[in-house]
């Protein structure tokens, strides 16, 4: 019995340590970070939407109108003229408010005539996360009641025609998003054709960075526990060298998964932008060459990062045993840009998590394919810069601990000491 204790005793000791514990630690507050986040969503999904209304008509729907509206929402602009559209528009933006509704003269007056009743929605749309379209399905919620509130009034009418009574309105919808005004479109139409890109890009380079950097980190182990990294190191060869001739290699692997990365990804694309009915280019929403290059060369960087960063990692193993659990923080680092580029866009999150949204460098592909749809090529140039200056400062710390004597213990707290 003694001889099981001791031997369970030993497993706990070298399975239960700081780089295995610590990273369950980290994955927990995330869960629960992420748990906030969306109880947060679902207060927000209780709250009245701000809105702004414009009613032209004078009319009995419209009276309709302005009481579902006015009892559901938080009006914060109100006119009786459509020339004041873009002062709306300002208004709502201004409170943070999610759609400015416009109800034209004739919109009774073409009910009574089972003629479907126009309303004219200008969305403004902050983000095209997951959880950024709270709000705007609030407000589609508030045109569905406006809808069932007028439809009973025509039944309770009677004579009219049952297809109709149950779908007396139709909508005109304009989205302004990013600085882009886009005729015919919802935010929801915008977020469903840009869902699966939102989705499968960051999962497809979680994957890639956690393969590839657990090649490295393996191999380190490997090679420690095999011997062959000693002998490597006694050859007459500058250890600045070797770590160079590592980082090159694994940055080969890197580009070549970043060219089959972009050449599936051009088609998939394509896929996506039809999807729906919709077409983005049809709103100036396409890559150009240019941009295809600006994400391939922010995928290669961060794969290079990634690689940089595992080899500082695969230092501290001891044998290939130890090196599994040293995927473990790579693979965190992989996981929290992924959820939240999924939930929210970058402009939307509050300052501190785009902080640290943006000094995690495998963030910024996963950011980019987005952010150069709506034409903002600082936030993609500024990654590219940050991720190779992080690259770099990974690959120094490399080479530094290849110069110390402490690189075959795996000792962390001795690694960075200088060679005697």
């Amino acid at each position: 019995m003694s001889h099981i204790l001791n031997i369970i005793k030993k497993e706990v000791r070298e399975l239960l340590t700081p780089s295995t514990f610590i990273p369950i630690v980290v994955m927990a507050l995330i869960f629960g970070g992420m748990g906030n986040m969306i109880g947060g969503a679902a207060e927000e999904a209780k709250e009245k939407p701000v809105v702004g209304i414009i009613n032209e008509d004078r009319g009995i729907f419209a009276s309709i109108a302005n009481e579902t509206i006015y009892n559901m929402s938080e009006v914060v602009f109100y006119s009786n003229t459509s020339e004041k559209i873009d002062e709306g528009i300002d208004a709502v933006k201004g409170k943070g408010g999610t759609a400015l509704i416009i109800i034209p003269s004739n919109f009774s007056n073409s009910i009574e005539n089972n003629q479907s009743g126009k309303i004219e929605v200008y969305w403004i749309m902050k983000g095209a996360g997951i959880m950024d379209s709270i709000s705007s399905g609030v407000v589609e919620a508030v045109l569905r009641e406006l809808n069932a509130r007028i439809s009973r009034g025509l039944i309770e009418k009677g004579s009219v025609n049952a297809t109709f009574a149950l779908s007396p309105t139709a909508r005109n919808e304009t989205t302004i998003f990013k600085g882009k005004e886009m005729e015919g479109i919802s935010p929801g139409m915008i977020s469903t054709v840009l869902s699966s890109q939102s989705i499968m890009v960051p999962i497809i380079m979680m994957i890639i960075i956690m393969m590839a950097g657990g090649m490295v980190i393996s191999s380190m182990g490997m090679e420690k526990e095999n011997k062959t990294l000693e002998t490597l190191l006694t050859l007459p060869v500058r250890r600045s060298s070797i770590i160079a001739g590592k980082i090159a290699g694994s940055a080969i692997v890197g580009l070549l998964m970043a060219v089959i990365y972009m050449v599936g990804f051009r088609y998939y694309l394509a896929s996506f932008q039809v999807s729906e009915g919709v077409n983005l280019a049809d709103y100036g929403l396409t890559l150009g060459m240019w941009d295809y290059l600006l994400i391939g060369l922010s995928l290669f960087l961060a794969l290079t990062a990634a690689l940089a960063l595992c080899m500082v990692l695969g230092t501290f193993a001891k044998n290939y045993k130890s090196a599994q659990t040293l995927t473990v923080p790579v693979s965190i680092l992989a996981l929290i840009p992924m959820f939240m580029v999924m939930f929210k866009d970058f402009d939307t999150l509050p300052l501190f998590l785009k902080f640290v949204l943006f000094s995690i460098p495998f963030s910024h592909p996963m950011m980019a394919v987005r952010a150069l749809l709506f034409g903002d090529y600082t936030l993609v140039i500024s990654g590219i810069v940050y991720v190779t200056a992080f690259t770099l400062v990974m690959i120094g710390i490399a080479v530094h601990i290849f110069n110390t004597d402490r690189l075959l213990t795996g000792s962390v707290s001795r690694a960075f000491r200088r060679k005697r």
